[in-house]
């Protein structure tokens, strides 16, 4: 049987180190802070258990860990939710220039990729890692990341809701 938690100090202070972290990744994947505090508990968790064969490293571990229960979760989520084409609530136009707006912005765009487009972007460029990292934590070539990255830029480089010029105060741009 394993060793109990008290035994385990490097997994306790990985956890203290990079849990805020992990959970802005999570929250990147899924946009839903509880969902992704759930999904970066449910990560650890596992990783918990393989934390002895991990070795030096373990970032790579723990986020192809990361992705993969996002990308499971993904799969069996109920699908009987219908997008709609406004918002409930409309932003104050105070805020309209916002950093806030910037990532909602940044954060919707991405909600609109393909998960596994999503994933690549979000690792990459989000938590700096490299290509190979990348490919490693996906299980897949590093051609297979770049082709994902290049096409996720592209979608995002048409998005019409992201590239639109953002209206400038007093006609000045």
């Amino acid at each position: 049987m394993g060793l109990p938690m008290r035994d385990r100090p490097e997994f306790t202070a990985y956890v203290e180190a990079r849990s805020p972290r992990l959970v802005r990744t999570a929250y990147l994947l899924c946009h839903d802070w509880a969902l992704a505090e759930d999904l970066v508990q449910t990560a650890l968790a596992k990783v918990w258990r393989a934390w002895r064969r991990i070795g030096a490293d373990p970032d790579p571990y723990v986020y192809k860990v990361l992705v993969n229960t996002h990308a499971s979760w993904w799969r069996r989520r109920w699908r009987a939710e219908v997008p709609t084409e406004t918002m409930p609530e409309t932003p104050d136009p105070a805020d309209a220039m916002s950093v806030r707006d910037d990532r909602a912005a940044i954060h919707a765009a991405l909600r609109r990729l393909p998960d596994r487009q999503r994933a690549v972007l979000v690792l990459r460029y989000f938590e700096d890692l490299t290509e190979a990292d990348v490919a490693r934590i996906m299980g897949c070539s590093v051609g297979t990341v770049k082709s994902q990255a290049s096409k996720a830029l592209a979608k995002l480089r048409i998005d019409p809701e992201f590239t639109a010029p953002a209206a400038v105060p007093g006609g000045v741009s």
